[in-house]
């Protein structure tokens, strides 16, 4: 048996695709094709110093890691790395070389807090305790069955509000950066977040390729987007996820996210999507009731590990 980590290939399909396969398989609730894993190691910010590593063993891809800083926060020194071996090839090492050079990556380039998500069971865990992280943060993962909910019936906006589908901002999508910033600044996270380049947002997240702009719905007060629910879609799966939603904070307590994203939800179903995917953060009471308010049910979840490097 010969094990060894390398980078991915990014110009070889089939290396792609089995990196695909070995995500799909170890972390179904989230879409993984090879166009947007192809797209992130490409598009991510330079100063993130990203990599996508498999672990190969006799030729067969049975592991890979997501590598990188966190170059978008205030806070310097921290580094990600998220690990994931197919679950019919564990014990066979390939976690413990992944860990290692990514380890070796992040350190190299200054980092010195390093943060994983990991699946919360109890083999999961005690790999990630072994390697000297300890628990944070937990989130959940989502889903709900688009041919069988009964979507809460779509509502007139109030005086003052209209709903637009982001493919309306294609001339001009900035006023969606502006409102994804902050929103993403507020997010619940043990990294803070504070992103402000333009242009690295229109390639990493405007041209994304499984952004849905059609599904994408913004609510607008007096003109001004205040809130929105950001789609993802794979139609050759049928599968929708919510990418992202949030309000301004000038806008809150309002039910404007709840009213995007009702819109975006029933235009997903229309169009012929089966399955609705989506990602809370534990602590965030506010999201998780609203989507079970849609009819979501917790499917999975993962813990935040954390090793701070001396």
């Amino acid at each position: 048996m010969t094990l060894n980590v390398r980078d991915l290939r990014i110009d070889d399909s089939a290396d792609v695709e089995a990196f695909a396969l070995v995500r799909h398989l170890a972390l179904p609730y989230i879409m993984w094709t090879p166009a947007a894993i192809v797209h992130r190691l490409a598009h991510t910010h330079p100063d993130a110093r990203f990599r996508s590593l498999v672990a190969e063993e006799d030729g067969e891809v049975i592991g890979t890691a997501q590598v990188q800083l966190a170059h978008d926060s205030p806070e310097p020194g921290q580094g990600m790395l998220n690990i994931y071996v197919r679950p019919d090839r564990t014990r066979r090492g390939a976690g413990d070389l992944l860990v290692r050079a990514a380890e070796e990556h992040l350190t190299s380039h200054g980092a010195t807090k390093l943060f994983a998500w990991v699946l919360d069971e109890p083999a999961n865990r005690t790999f990630a305790e072994r390697h000297g992280y300890h628990a944070s943060r937990s989130a959940h993962f989502l889903r709900l069955d688009l041919t069988a909910a009964a979507l809460p019936p779509l509502e007139t906006p109030p005086a003052g509000v209209e709903l637009r589908s982001a493919a309306e901002f294609t001339d001009d999508p900035r006023p969606l950066f502006e409102l994804d910033a902050e929103t993403a600044s507020d997010e619940p996270s043990d990294v803070d977040t504070e992103f402000g380049d333009y242009q690295n947002w229109i390639e990493e997240n405007w041209k994304h390729p499984l952004l849905d702009r059609e599904l994408t719905m913004v609510a607008l007060v007096e003109g001004r987007p205040a809130a929105f629910s950001v789609a993802h879609t794979d139609p050759a799966s049928r599968r929708y996820a919510t990418a992202m939603t949030g309000t301004s904070r000038d806008f809150r307590g309002r039910g404007l996210a709840k009213l995007a994203k009702n819109a975006s939800l029933h235009r997903a179903r229309a169009a012929g999507f089966t399955e609705a995917l989506t990602g809370n953060d534990a602590g965030n009471g506010p999201m998780l009731a609203i989507n079970k308010w849609f009819g979501y049910e917790i499917c999975g979840s993962e813990v935040r590990f954390v090793r701070e490097l001396t």
